[in-house]
């Protein structure tokens, strides 16, 4: 079963709106004057209906690891916890906090696992240093 990795569209003036989270309803008053919008993160796509329409850029967890590890958002609070959430793409994260991530966060469903394990294999084998 495939599932969001990437809740994203470009409107025709350019904006890039992205739902980083369930309910995190996004909007955009475009300069053809419409508003667009996205809510859902990766639990579901919420759009609406517009004369002009977007471009759809979402990504699923059977694209290739490249375009998933540049989309997949992680949100952190920082070394320590104490810093506000930001979420940075995976490509971004460093590989201990993925291996730490792997250990502690036993919630996580297993296509989010399957990312992650798929994201340290990939450095393995591209050889990538660790950001």
């Amino acid at each position: 079963m495939k599932h969001i990795v990437l809740n994203r569209i470009k409107t025709p003036d350019g904006t890039v709106l992205i739902s980083k989270h369930r309910h995190d309803y996004v909007s955009h008053l475009d300069a053809n004057g419409e508003c667009y919008m996205v809510d859902g993160g990766t639990d579901y796509l919420r759009r609406n209906v517009n004369i002009e329409p977007f471009e759809e850029q979402s990504i699923y967890s059977d694209a290739p690891h490249t375009e998933i590890r540049q989309g997949f958002y992680w949100g952190t609070r920082g070394k320590n916890g104490d810093q506000p959430v930001k979420f940075k793409p995976l490509k971004e994260l460093d590989t201990s906090h993925i291996e730490a991530i792997i250990l502690t966060q036993t919630h996580l469903a297993k296509w989010r696992l399957d990312v992650f394990e798929a994201e340290l294999l990939f450095r393995k084998t591209k050889m990538e240093p660790s950001p």
